[in-house]
Formats: C-alpha cells, sequence, structure tokens
C-alpha cells in the first residue's frame, strides 16, 4: 500500500473523529497565554480549542516512545528541548533508521507558523501533518502504518494516561482517540512559546544591557538593505511566514541557490522543495524560510543539513548562492534561474561577519531551552534523554 493511500485512510479516520469532536464540543480548563512582550495571539483552530488539560496530555504524548512502532523514538526523538525542538542532525532519522530526505524543523513558536514543514504548502494543521510522521512510509518515521488499534490500545491500558485523556476530553466514552491524540500534541506544541533571547530583552523590552555592542551593530547589519536577510526572515519570529490574530495569513517559499545541478536550476531528487507537490518549474528548490530563533543550537543548516556553521551560511549568502565544484551536485548556485531576487551576495569585512554572528547569536532564548513546562512529564514513560 503506498504512503498517500495509507496517509489517506488515516486522514479519514481522523477527520470522522474530528467531525464528532467538533459536535461535542469538549471543555476543559481555558489556556491563558503567557505571551512575551511584542508578541501576539496565536491563531487556534476552532474545533481544537487550547487548554490546559490538553497540553499536559499532550506534553505526555509527545514524549511516550510507544509512539513509535518498537517503542524506541518519541516526537521527541526528532524535537529536542535543549536543541530548540531539532535534533542536531542534517537528516532526521526514525524508528527503523530510515534516513529523512530532510532535517527536522525546530518547533519553537509553531504556533505562530501558517505552513508547518520545508517544502509542502498543503501541510497547515498541526493537528493533520502529526499523521505523517506517525504513519508514513517513506521515509518510515514512528512506524505506525497499520497499527492503530495496537496503539489506541497500549496508551488506553495505561490508567494513568487514560485518566489524563478524559480530563482533556471530557464527556466522550472512550476520548483515547487518534482524533485526540494529535488534538493533544498539536495543543502541546502550541505552547511551545520562545521570546526571552537577550534581542527580546532589547528590542521589546528596552533593556540596553542585554546586547552586546556588537550584537546591536550585527542586528542593523541584519536589516539592512545591503544584506536583505530581513525579506525572507523578518518580523517578530523573524520569519515572513507568519500568521496570528488579527494578520493576514503570509505563506512564503524561497529558492535560495542552495544547488543548480548542471546550471539547469536542479535540486536534488526528493528535495525539490514546492516543486515534488505542485510540479510547476517555477517552485523547483522553493522551501519555507524558517524562524531564525535559537539559531545558533539549530545546527546543521539548511533542509537537508549541507552547511555545518554559521559561517557557511554567511558564505552562502555572500557569494549569492553556493557553487559545488564536483560530484553529482555540481553546479553555480547563484546563477540558478529560478533563485529568489533576494539572494544577491554582499561582501563583509571580518568585524562585518562576527558582528553579524554576534546578532545570531543573541536569539538564543536559554529560558526556553530549558524551561521544565517543555520537558517530560515527571515519572512519565519516555526515552532516555
Amino acid at each position: 500500500m503506498t504512503t498517500r493511500r495509507l496517509l489517506s485512510i488515516a486522514g479519514v479516520f481522523w477527520l470522522a473523529s474530528f467531525t464528532v469532536a467538533i459536535a461535542r464540543q469538549p471543555t476543559g480548563t481555558p489556556w491563558q497565554w503567557d505571551l512575551p512582550p511584542g508578541f501576539p495571539e496565536p491563531k487556534v483552530p476552532a474545533s481544537n480549542p487550547m487548554t490546559v488539560e490538553k497540553v499536559a496530555l499532550g506534553r505526555a504524548l509527545f514524549y511516550d516512545t510507544r509512539l513509535s512502532i518498537n517503542g524506541t523514538r518519541s516526537c521527541a526523538s526528532c524535537h529536542k528541548q535543549e536543541l530548540a525542538f531539532t535534533d542536531g542532525l542534517g537528516r532526521a532519522v526514525g524508528a527503523l533508521g530510515d534516513q529523512h530526505p530532510r532535517s527536522a524543523m525546530s518547533l519553537a513558536n509553531i504556533a505562530y507558523s501558517p505552513v508547518l514543514t520545508w517544502g509542502n504548502p498543503t501541510q497547515r494543521e498541526l493537528e493533520r501533518q502529526a499523521l505523517v510522521p506517525m504513519f508514513g512510509e517513506d521515509p518510515v518515521e514512528m512506524g505506525l502504518a497499520g497499527l492503530d488499534a495496537r496503539l489506541l490500545a497500549t496508551l488506553g491500558g495505561d490508567a494513568a494516561l487514560r485518566a489524563q485523556f478524559t480530563a482533556a476530553f471530557p464527556g466522550e466514552p472512550d476520548p483515547v482517540t487518534l482524533h485526540n491524540i494529535t488534538a493533544a500534541i498539536a495543543s502541546f506544541e502550541r505552547s511551545l512559546i520562545s521570546g526571552n533571547a537577550p534581542y527580546d530583552r532589547f528590542r521589546y523590552r528596552g533593556e540596553q544591557a542585554a546586547l552586546s555592542d556588537a550584537a546591536k551593530r550585527g542586528e542593523s547589519l541584519f536589516f539592512s538593505e545591503r544584506l536583505e536577510c530581513f525579506h525572507c526572515h523578518g518580523g517578530f519570529n523573524l520569519t515572513e511566514t507568519t500568521a496570528y490574530v488579527g494578520k493576514l495569513t503570509e505563506i512564503e517559499f524561497f529558492n535560495n541557490g542552495l544547488y543548480n545541478i548542471g546550471g539547469t536550476g536542479r535540486y536534488p531528487a526528493r528535495n525539490e522543495g514546492v516543486f515534488a507537490v505542485t510540479g510547476d518549474p517555477e517552485d523547483m528548490g522553493r522551501f519555507k524560510a524558517p524562524t531564525l530563533r535559537n539559531i545558533a543550537v539549530t545546527v546543521p543548516y539548511m533542509h537537508d543539513g549541507s552547511l555545518a556553521t554559521l559561517d557557511d551560511v554567511i558564505d552562502h549568502y555572500a557569494a549569492g548562492g553556493r557553487t559545488i565544484p564536483t560530484g553529482p551536485y555540481a553546479g553555480d548556485g547563484s546563477k540558478n534561474p529560478y533563485k529568489s531576487g533576494f539572494i544577491k551576495g554582499f561582501t563583509l569585512s571580518a568585524g562585518e561577519r562576527a558582528d553579524l554572528i554576534a546578532f545570531l547569536k543573541s536569539l538564543t532564548d536559554e529560558t526556553f531551552l530549558k524551561d521544565p513546562r517543555f520537558g517530560p512529564p515527571q515519572g512519565h514513560r519516555s526515552e532516555e534523554r
């Protein structure tokens, strides 16, 4: 059975329970956003309102290895808190050892993201997107294809976890459902707000001493027309692809000249960006520009982890695109015919480069990386970390 067919079946199952959930409108303790200064209220689907109980259940499930075929992986395996909910790998690895063609994106401030993956503009709901790692087969991530009943029986047989399902979805005769699993995980993920970096304290709270002089100079460079970084990484979340209450949704994908195989504009197979979904040549190599929050701890960089350091990233953009001199991916990315017009190249002195890196490092929110509210629940079944 193909992955697309399998996910279609899982989607039908999810949608059926989703419709029932809308009709029942389960209640709970309303979630109170504790947002940093300068942060607007995230959009939350009316069908899955945030509650304290759902966030708590989602946290437990996020760290639960029973959501994988062999009990070796949880959501947290690819989204580690200390790495801003990435995994430190260029390409994520699934429960059976399959290597994903792309890296695991950071979940920091995912509540503000109207599109959820590197290159698929159709993935817009956290509740639905969770089905892909759970049930997908190309590649296998959690490996649960065909194991829906086993999963529900296992989780439902845990008395403590069942009590959390009942609290999160009151009034449902059997709250341990696939819909409720993904709804709870989505609720927890939306709670992952990062906004206490030195840059935030300087820019949004007026703490002048929170940012070094070098980082302040780096900020000026970052937001200059000379470097043009802010065109793709602007706004409070340092990405133009954002949505929140009172704002029209913005979704943007960019080709940044990372590849230009044989001078044809092509990107490596299985990593062709939006083109893989639309088939439109103009979409070749177009990927989401992720948030730059906590960028210093989310190495390596780009959708495939092909740039190892911040210096490598700056080299890439300074050249207006990466040149790969030899091998199967050889080509001059600066000449990619589909490259964004914002990727023009620039020159930096050694001092300016150091300033720019100082600014990027000032985006690290140490509080977020260590906040116990986002870590594994005490005493709950989770992987060794």
